[in-house]
């Protein structure tokens, strides 16, 4: 056999995954990010540039007092701050579910605990996850609103 230096080959790397967490792989040309997390990059950049062009033209028209000329400049740094956490709330909302004990994908088939908690279908069960979540106290409560104590008026003797 020939060896890789003879034939101009490389040796296949490890597989990397993505930096964002999301369980894909990244490869070295789209900075170690799977093509999702890289696409969501470049439209994140491509808006911010977007905005920050739209905040110079307006700066520029306005008059050159110094006063509108800075409240136009934090208007524009308010704006793109906005922009960002709304891109990253997004985002949060669109991730992956993941069992919160086992991190295995769970999509759509996901058990949602008292605790607050996403589980899969092994750890969805309170004594499989030590769930924290007080059943005993909210049963209690439950059925204490759901029956309340009825105490009647006492009749007179004759």
């Amino acid at each position: 056999m020939e060896s890789s230096k003879e034939t101009g080959c490389r040796a296949p790397e490890d597989p990397v995954l993505c930096i964002n967490d999301c369980d894909f792989f990244g490869s070295a040309a789209t900075m170690n990010m799977c093509s999702k997390c890289q696409k969501d990059m470049i439209l994140l950049k491509h808006e911010h540039s977007k905005l920050a062009a739209a905040s110079s033209k307006d700066i520029v028209r306005r008059s050159s007092s110094s006063d509108e000329s800075e409240r136009a400049f934090a208007g524009a740094a308010v704006a793109c701050a906005d922009l960002a956490s709304q891109i990253s709330q997004v985002k949060s909302k669109e991730g992956l579910k993941k069992c919160t004990a086992c991190r295995k994908r769970v999509g759509l088939t996901g058990f949602s605990c008292k605790c607050g908690d996403l589980f899969c279908a092994v750890q969805h069960y309170s004594d499989k996850h030590n769930c924290p979540f007080d059943y005993r106290n909210a049963g209690q409560n439950a059925i204490a609103k759901a029956n309340p104590i009825i105490v009647a008026e006492k009749l007179n003797k004759i």
